[in-house]
């Protein structure tokens, strides 16, 4: 049985009335590799409340009531404060697989693309030193609507995109792999988020996807790649 754990910020932990691409990310693994062979862990298991301003919430909309709701998310929260963490999560939640989305409110609000490269280092040495094993699935940070008119910030990103596929290949091994998603090719912050940020339906879909086909092509995780991609289509 294969481990997984979510890990990311306010994109990944989602808020109240929604569902999360990680529950789109849960029904793809169930379809594919059947109840019994996986699970998902983590230490966290809320929803960002945003009229109370924290992860209060257990509204998740409509959903099925097997969906296991762990996670390692953050609103607000970016590799800076997930490097220090993983190695407790994964001590207290052993997982196989990490599937990460990370960067956005650190460039944001805390570091520059070079430190936040360098703890994004800092996170997989965290994850190694609990599993030297671990398996990481990285997916690059997704321009939003700030980018859109903010060129300094809108630079920042693809220069931490860069240094994120450098820094994939450099830690990359045999024995603890390393996969960097591409961005799903179709999305767009005008009709798969609610917010210029945040993902709607079919954004929560689109992110999935972006896990799931990487996996699918690198480690027959999920397979067939065919089935994984159903996943990153606009809902018709």
């Amino acid at each position: 049985m294969l481990r997984f754990m979510f890990v990311g910020d306010s994109m990944t932990i989602g808020s109240a009335g929604e569902r999360t691409w990680r529950y789109r990310m849960w029904q793809h693994l169930r379809e594919t590799l059947g109840d019994g062979g996986f699970a998902v862990v983590g230490p966290r298991s809320t929803l960002y409340d945003q009229a109370a301003g924290a992860p209060l919430s257990h509204d998740y909309a409509d959903a099925d009531p097997d969906f296991p709701r762990h996670h390692l998310a953050g609103w607000g929260e970016g590799w800076l404060h997930m490097a220090p963490r993983v190695a407790d999560a994964l001590t207290r939640d052993p997982a196989d697989v990490l599937l990460v989305s990370l960067g956005l409110i650190d460039l944001g609000f805390y570091t520059n693309a070079e430190q936040t490269a360098a703890n994004v280092r800092a996170f997989v040495a965290g994850a190694r030193s609990a599993n030297p094993e671990i398996r990481l699935v990285l997916l690059p940070v997704i321009p939003n609507i700030r980018a859109a008119s903010d060129a300094p910030f809108a630079a920042e990103v693809a220069r931490f995109n860069e240094l994120l596929a450098k820094t994939v290949a450099d830690l990359d091994t045999g024995g603890s792999p390393i996969l960097l998603a591409s961005p799903p090719p179709s999305y767009d912050i005008g009709t798969d988020t609610y917010d210029g940020t945040h993902p709607n339906a079919s954004g929560e879909r689109k992110l999935a996807g972006a896990f799931a086909v990487a996996m699918a092509q690198a480690w027959g995780i999920g397979a067939p790649d065919t089935r994984a991609r159903e996943l990153t289509q606009p809902i018709g």
